[in-house]
């Protein structure tokens, strides 16, 4: 009986939030899905209020995508329990990984500029031999690996550089390349942080200036960042862990490439937007962006230097373009990414032919095990990678 009330609670809970946030899109009182078919708001509140109360997260934002636009966008629970202080459009997160893809626009504008190449290698930007650098992020640990010399913009992007993931995760905490470049996918991080710095000494720019001039300006982004600003303490989400536990907000000091941007459910939905439409970008600038660069035959996403290959993702064609994951449905191709770090797990996926999408943005670790289910009801997509991108549904042991 305790549990009942228990449960009840956060019902009421999430119900009151979601009635104070508000649909921040009124205007479409049913929702496209990638079939044709039609769902209403009354039944995406439903699933949504569900999910969470089984999967025991307590905020979390969608924003949903018809023909390139936003139709719906709501926030549900709490962006603080203790507090019990609902969680907004507005409130500001960590983005995560989210923030590789924006990085990566900002990147193809740069190329689109003539400011940087793709298949140049990179090293031949920066004014002394890459493995002298100490200062910004120390890559003395490539000295006497001239592999490096061929890792391009390109290759950075598309996560087929070589590095691990993070150096941290290797057992002696070095930075190193473990096959040739370009060769196959590994997802890595130390790649995103690599372009930044040339990004950077390319410009003579911090990228927290780039990325506000090129992305957050022009898209209306007015409550997104490259780091933590004073403005956002009134209104942010905080985290929580597996057990529910607050782990407070991220307030990053330093822009960060892969993972530092600090943003909302309404402005990272404006960024999709754009992306969709392709603003700021030519035609074939952002087909080169969400074209295929190298298929991906691994069985999981993470470790990400993992060499167990797999074929159950041959039907869907999964493959990286610059920034992005993409996969081929019959509705056409998708392009994806992920957000995940402590306390926080995010998503978005897009229809290039259609116009469909959804971003769906969470305050709890557990958030990554409702995808599947939302992803499924909300847009009837059931071609998502469900297992290579490690999405345990809620209700499976891990």
């Amino acid at each position: 009986m305790k549990n009942g009330i228990i449960n009840l609670g956060f019902v009421l809970i999430l119900a009151a939030c979601a009635a104070v946030a508000g649909v921040d899109s009124p205007n479409a009182p049913t929702v496209k899905r990638l079939d044709g078919t039609t769902i209403s708001a009354q039944e995406i509140d439903a699933t949504v209020t569900r999910l969470m109360r089984a999967a025991k997260i307590p905020g979390a934002g969608i924003a949903i995508f018809n023909d390139r636009s936003v139709v719906y966008r709501k926030t549900y629970g709490v962006r603080d329990k203790k507090k019990n202080l609902p969680l907004t459009p507005d409130s500001v997160f960590t983005a995560a990984s989210l923030t590789k893809s924006a990085f990566a626009y900002l990147v193809m504008q740069l190329v689109q500029e003539g400011v940087l190449s793709l298949d140049n290698p990179v090293y031949e930007y920066l004014p002394k031999p890459l493995p002298e650098y100490t200062e910004y992020t120390d890559y003395k640990d490539l000295a006497g690996d001239d592999r490096y010399k061929k890792i391009t913009a390109r290759m950075l992007l598309d996560h087929t550089s070589g590095f691990p993931n993070w150096r941290r995760f290797n057992n002696d905490k070095k930075l190193n390349i473990n096959f040739e470049p370009g060769s196959r996918f590994a997802y890595s991080g130390e790649g995103i942080t690599l372009l930044q710095f040339v990004v950077e000494t390319i410009t003579d720019r911090s990228l927290a200036g780039l990325m506000r001039e090129h992305i957050f300006v022009p898209f209306r982004m007015t409550r997104t960042s490259m780091i933590w600003e004073p403005r956002f303490e009134t209104d942010f989400a905080n985290a929580y862990d597996e057990q529910d536990r607050s782990l407070g907000p991220q307030r990053r000091k330093y822009p960060d490439a892969a993972g530092s941007m600090q943003t909302t459910l309404a402005d990272y939905s404006r960024f999709l937007q754009a992306v969709m439409h392709g603003d700021g970008l030519k035609k074939e600038t952002r087909d080169v962006m969400l074209a295929p660069q190298i298929q991906i035959l691994s069985k999981h996403e993470f470790p990400s230097l993992s060499t167990e290959i797999t074929d159950e993702n041959e039907s869907i064609r999964l493959s990286y373009g610059l920034g992005w994951g993409l996969y081929w449905t019959p509705y056409g191709k998708a392009f994806f990414k992920e957000g995940h770090d402590d306390g926080l797990r995010h998503y978005t996926v897009c229809f290039d032919k259609s116009g469909v999408g959804i971003l769906i943005m969470t305050n709890s670790e557990n958030g990554e095990g409702i995808y599947k289910e939302l992803l499924e009801t909300l847009l009837k997509n059931t071609y998502t990678p469900v297992e290579w991108e490690g999405f345990t549904p809620y209700n499976q042991p891990h």
